[in-house]
């Protein structure tokens, strides 16, 4: 069974903090010793990078609710729901786990070389692209290019290995492991970056931090017990696994497609259309308020894996509690941290003589609602795919449709620059989907107001 503990939120935490402090710690070195076209390449591959963690189609989400069904006794796979009546809760069936284990490392090989190839010659084409208005070297950032895209296919390769550690419940452990990597991030990255060098320092330093934290979760979950009691079992049909997972997973893939075009495509669009200079205020100011929505995001993110297992269990009150105590910390943490940084922020980059500024306050208003409203519905998109049941995929890839349209007409027959950047999602958000599926999970769960003031009540206790 799967158990999710104090412990396990401390470590969550304290992964993340490592992890936004590494971002935080760094953000000054980069906005003072670096220059703002820099800073604007450095955000393009950011953002490259966040489409890169949705290139396997949804199939990661996917994994790991498997696993966990596994783990939780589930004994044979199903393409919609979890045949909760075949449960043993006393062990997991081991040839269903190998099987699946082996469906995996399947599916991310042929993928990753596939990803490989896109980025080695289209991706390489849009860079030189980006670059015809860049009066840096143009070698050091190709050379930058080369070892995002090694180190990013890679990532993608043994991206199964947070699969069959979180999906185990292995929480506390994997958030140890982030730890290391981070800090291994952090002092690297720092290093160089005094030293003089730029994208090659924040490049090298993931390539450290990737390569550690694969190794270490690949010997916390492949140990000598593991392997030996897998030798001893015959796996179930890899093929007949991936058939079952497919589904869902292509529908969580149009999802994750839709999603990115809601909350990325602005700065690829807009690189087209703005300056490098913008596009760093622009990115800058993104990257510091998803800092602010992924601590406040900790608490209902730590507790995923024992959200899917009630599920299998049936005990939607235990659901419904968790999912409104980890509604109200993010509120509380989400709006305190908002004014903080809207009210702080601009004098923290004065301070720190940086070479970038942020976004105006208007647009920065505007940026935090609409960071308030997509992780409300990706709280509640979580809790409908504990289900196993993915309705919203063809709203989400509606709706990036929609906002890309949107944003093309909008560069190209208004004024208004950044602003559309931000005003054109948070519409397409508000009029569908940013109460939609809230609204959904309240009426699934039978969830009342009296519930959170209960909710609320006990935890001031």
């Amino acid at each position: 069974m799967i158990n999710i503990n104090r412990k396990d939120i401390f470590w969550n935490y304290l992964a993340t903090f490592f992890k936004l402090f590494s971002s935080l710690l760094l953000i000054p070195l980069i906005l003072h010793k670096m220059p703002a076209n820099v800073v604007g390449i450095w955000n393009i591959f950011l953002t490259i990078s966040s489409f890169l963690a949705l290139v396997d189609f949804g199939f990661n989400s996917s994994f790991t609710r498997t696993i966990t069904y596994i783990f939780s006794g589930v004994q044979q796979l199903s393409t919609i729901g979890h045949g909760a009546s075949l449960m043993n809760e006393t062990s997991y069936n081991k040839s269903l786990l190998k099987g699946t284990i082996k469906a995996m490392q399947t599916f991310y090989l042929r993928l990753s070389g596939v990803i490989f190839i896109i980025l080695i010659t289209f991706g390489t084409i849009y860079i030189r692209q980006i670059l015809k208005t860049y009066t840096g070297s143009h070698y050091e950032i190709y050379a930058a290019w080369l070892l995002f895209v090694f180190i990013n296919t890679y990532n993608l390769y043994t991206l199964y290995y947070e699969a069959l550690l979180l999906g185990a419940g292995l929480i506390k452990r994997s958030k140890q492991i982030i730890v290391i990597g981070q800090v291994l991030y952090l002092i690297l990255a720092a290093t160089l970056i005094l030293l003089g060098f730029n994208l090659i320092a924040l490049i090298s330093a993931q390539v450290l931090s990737v390569i550690v934290v694969r190794y270490l979760s690949y010997r916390t979950i492949f140990t000598p017990s593991f392997t030996k009691s897998f030798s001893e079992c015959k796996a179930n049909d890899s093929d007949e696994i991936f058939k079952s997972i497919v589904p869902n997973a292509v529908k969580m893939g149009l999802t994750s497609l839709g999603g990115f075009m809601v909350q990325k495509s602005a700065i690829l669009i807009g690189s087209l259309y703005l300056t490098l200079s913008e596009i760093a205020s622009y990115g800058i100011t993104v990257q510091i308020i998803n800092v602010i929505a992924t601590i406040a995001l900790i608490y209902h993110s730590t507790y995923l894996p024992k959200i899917t297992q009630l599920r299998v269990l049936g005990d939607n009150d235990k659901i419904r509690i968790l999912y409104i105590k980890g509604k109200i910390i993010y509120v509380g943490l989400f709006l305190i941290g908002a004014m903080m940084f809207y009210f702080l922020g601009p004098s923290i980059l004065n301070i720190i003589k940086s070479n970038t500024t942020l976004v105006s306050g208007t647009v920065m208003i505007f940026l935090l609602i609409l960071a308030f409203v997509e992780n409300n519905i990706i709280m509640a998109s979580n809790i409908i795919l504990s289900k196993n049941e993915v309705p919203f995929y063809k709203a989400s890839l509606l709706s990036g449709s929609v906002i890309i349209f949107f944003l093309i007409i909008s560069f190209k027959y208004t004024q208004f620059g950044i602003l559309c950047m931000v005003v054109v999602p948070l519409m397409v958000d508000i009029l569908y989907q940013g109460w939609k599926w809230p609204l959904a999970v309240n009426k699934d769960l039978d969830i009342k107001l009296g519930h959170y003031r209960q909710v609320f009540l006990n935890y001031l206790k």
